[in-house]
Order: C-alpha cells, then sequence, then structure tokens
C-alpha cells in the first residue's frame, strides 16, 4: 500500500512511484510494507529535518521506520538540481531517494564502509532493474 502526496510541481508520474516503490520493497523481501511517500521541495524537507533531527538545512530524503510502515519525505527539488549537475534524468534522481529511502527503513545503512558498500550495491540493482542511471553516489 502506498500513500503518496506530492507537492512538487511538475507532478511525478503516479504509476513511475509505484513501481519504484514495488520493485525496491520485493527486493529487500518486504513487498508488503506500508509506505507513505511526501514529494516536495527544499524548503519542507528542511522542516521536516529541524524537527525530527535538529538540522535545519534541506537535503535530498529523509525516511522513517515504523514498524510495519515506512514514511520517506523526498525532495524533487534537490533531485531537479542533483539531476542537471550530473546529466542524469530528473525521474532517476527521484528513483534513487526513494530506493535509498526506503532501504534505509528495512535495514540497510550507510554509515560505516561494508554497510555503505551493501547499500550501494542494492541501490544499483533496483535501479538496474528500474532501467534508471545515475552516477556513483560515493563519487
Amino acid at each position: 500500500m502506498l500513500e503518496l502526496v506530492d507537492r512538487f510541481r511538475p507532478r511525478t508520474e503516479r504509476a513511475f512511484v509505484e513501481r519504484v516503490v514495488s520493485v525496491a520493497l520485493d527486493y529487500a523481501g518486504r513487498p508488503t510494507l506500508e509506505v507513505s511517500l511526501l514529494l516536495t521541495d527544499d524548503a519542507e524537507i528542511a522542516r521536516v529535518h529541524a524537527d525530527y533531527l535538529g538540522d535545519a538545512t534541506p537535503t535530498d530524503v529523509i525516511s522513517f521506520e515504523m514498524g510495519e510502515s515506512a514514511e520517506v519525505v523526498v525532495s524533487v527539488e534537490t533531485a531537479r538540481r542533483v539531476a542537471k549537475q550530473n546529466g542524469t534524468s530528473m525521474r532517476a534522481e527521484i528513483a534513487l531517494y526513494i530506493v535509498h529511502g526506503l532501504l534505509h527503513t528495512v535495514g540497510f545503512d550507510d554509515k560505516e564502509e561494508r554497510a555503505r558498500c551493501r547499500m550501494r550495491e542494492a541501490e544499483r540493482q533496483i535501479l538496474k532493474k528500474l532501467r534508471l542511471r545515475v552516477r556513483d553516489v560515493d563519487e
């Protein structure tokens, strides 16, 4: 089940978002995880970042594991900017952020080297299945 709130213009196609979520959750072995996803701008994600993590700066994605559900907030504004800088598509960048946030909610981490390698490989495999290309995150 996916609850999607898209506050950014232009809107991101719901079918695309559903596919990204489905492939990511299938990969993670959690296909029935309920997901609430907010697609927004830098100002709103900065407020969420400040309220819940004590950092008032914008970021690309924030996610919260809620037991049998996940909440993910994605800055589409950041995705647009990064995609332009890296010569990739905005859709691929949005997908990467969604995938990254969902992986965090199901136990993946990127703080230590070994865990980061595992997470990056999962991201690559999921994006490959979606036929999307982005730059190497750790470059």
